[in-house]
């Protein structure tokens, strides 16, 4: 496979989600969960629109003391959430690595 790739699945429970890899194919960014392999799309697309916005990213810490960001649309829905990171360093490089790679990533439907 060829990296950067929103990867989309179906989960458990029947409802579709993403994950959006980097060039190094590691998951950077999962999405919530879709009733609709549409509505799952949408949210790719709305991925790819809002990510080069630096002020679209929330940037939080955990209870647990890690770090992680959420990239919301411009109606302040949560689109996608990142992994947890160690260091706010390591969480803003997979800040950086989605607003280079979500807007020409492609997508693979695996659901």
């Amino acid at each position: 496979m060829t990296y950067p790739k929103f990867i989309i699945k179906k989960s458990k429970d029947n409802q579709f989600y993403f994950n959006l890899h980097a060039v190094n194919a590691e998951i950077i960014l999962t999405s919530e969960r879709y009733t609709s392999l549409l509505s799952c799309k949408n949210g790719i697309a709305s991925v790819q629109e809002n990510a080069p916005n630096d002020a679209n990213y929330y940037r939080g810490q955990a209870s647990n003391s890690s770090y992680y960001f959420n990239l919301k649309a411009q109606n302040h829905q949560n689109i996608g959430t990142s992994e947890m990171y160690t260091t706010t360093t390591a969480r803003d490089n997979g800040i950086d690595a989605v607003k280079r790679d979500a807007p020409s990533a492609s997508i693979t439907n695996l659901s």
